[in-house]
């Protein structure tokens, strides 16, 4: 008797370690490689991992910075990374190239990225040369043999472009050299035009720097977005839908939160991911000058029920332009011309509601 007890509790003692090594096990956290630029976007993912909404939703997301959108795609092939926050010009190269999905818009940053003249450049001389963009600054003849500074194939060689396309220009009337956003912001101060995302407009703003044209200005929009590995989304939609919910959650807060209220998060964010210094009040109008958006404006942007959906039109816009400007060729084109890899297949997973952010 005593020896078949002790048989039995021996059994039940395996079964229990077994059971919750099991449940311990599957309560694991779901490890997320995700790839970033050092701007707004990525802050909602940081403040999430911050608060810890990542782990309620079973996922550990890891965050990588890149210097560009180009060098995220760069990194895509050796499996670095499965989903990224990216402007829409390297979304749309990334469609192009490696069949990823666009699967939620980060933000609205044609406010946010801007061309930079010093205040003497002779170019601000002549502020609405064309009348249906009052707000541009720059006259032909002061532009044409000019050099600028960009990051090529990214929003701000978008937002060059079409400046240029304002004054009825071309790329081919100036000068443009390839440079990544913090060595384009140094190398301004050698007296070099520069086409600058934020932060590192704002960077120049507060040196005095002088915008002479933004995608708003322009007359264009210009969003950033999630961007997601098409063999990992196909494969676990389940987790991409968290990972929606978990950006979306930040999203909500910064929409009901005050700027300035969350300006001293932000600045640690900058400091300890991105390893720069922001003001309060910088901080602050970064965050006021890039709208967010919420699940049911997702889903609204993505809608094409009757159609094309507004996020596809944004990306099919940027691939023609960028094929009229001949960065891409006819035959790309046709790859990526209806932006139909905008899709709003994982936002109509997200379970909801969406928890609260307080």
């Amino acid at each position: 008797m005593k020896r078949w007890f002790k048989m039995l509790t021996g059994s039940l003692a395996v079964v229990l370690f077994i059971t919750f090594s099991c449940a311990a096990f599957a309560a694991a956290p779901v490890k997320l490689r995700t790839a970033w630029l050092d701007e707004h976007e990525a802050f909602l993912v940081w403040y999430a991992k911050e608060k810890g909404w990542d782990k309620e939703e079973g996922l550990d997301i890891e965050m990588l910075l890149f210097s560009s959108g180009m060098a995220q795609l760069n990194a895509l092939p050796a499996g670095e990374w499965v989903l990224a926050g990216t402007g829409a010009v390297p979304g749309m190269m990334g469609a192009l190239r490696y069949g990823t999905y666009t699967i939620a818009v980060t933000n609205d940053e044609s406010y946010t990225n801007a061309l930079l003249l010093r205040p003497d450049s002779p170019i601000l001389k002549t502020k609405g040369y064309n009348k249906d963009y009052p707000e541009v600054y720059g006259h032909p003849d002061d532009v044409r043999g000019k050099t600028f500074l960009i990051t090529t194939m990214s929003s701000p060689h978008f937002t060059l472009s079409h400046w240029l396309r304002v004054l009825g220009l071309k790329e081919s009337d100036v000068t443009i050299k390839n440079i990544d956003q913090a060595q384009g912001l140094a190398a301004f101060d050698s007296g070099i035009g520069v086409c600058l995302w934020a932060p590192h407009m704002f960077f120049g703003i507060d040196k005095g720097w002088k915008v002479a044209g933004t995608p708003n200005t322009c007359g264009v929009g210009l969003p950033t977005v999630l961007m997601g590995d098409k063999k990992f989304c196909d494969a676990n939609p389940e987790l991409v839908a968290k990972f929606l919910r978990v950006f979306l959650r930040s999203a909500n807060m910064l929409q009901k939160e005050t700027p300035e209220s969350l300006a001293p998060e932000y600045c640690r964010f900058f400091q300890e991911f991105v390893g720069k210094s922001f003001t309060p009040e910088m901080a602050a109008l970064d965050i006021k000058t890039h709208p967010v958006f919420n699940l049911e404006e997702q889903l609204a942007l993505f809608d094409g029920s009757k159609g094309q959906s507004k996020a596809a039109k944004w990306m099919a816009d940027i691939a023609e332009f960028f094929a009229g400007v001949g960065r891409i060729t006819p035959d790309e084109l046709k790859v990526v011309k209806d932006g139909s890899y905008a899709t709003d297949k994982f936002l109509k997973l997200v379970k909801q509601p969406i928890p609260d952010y307080k």
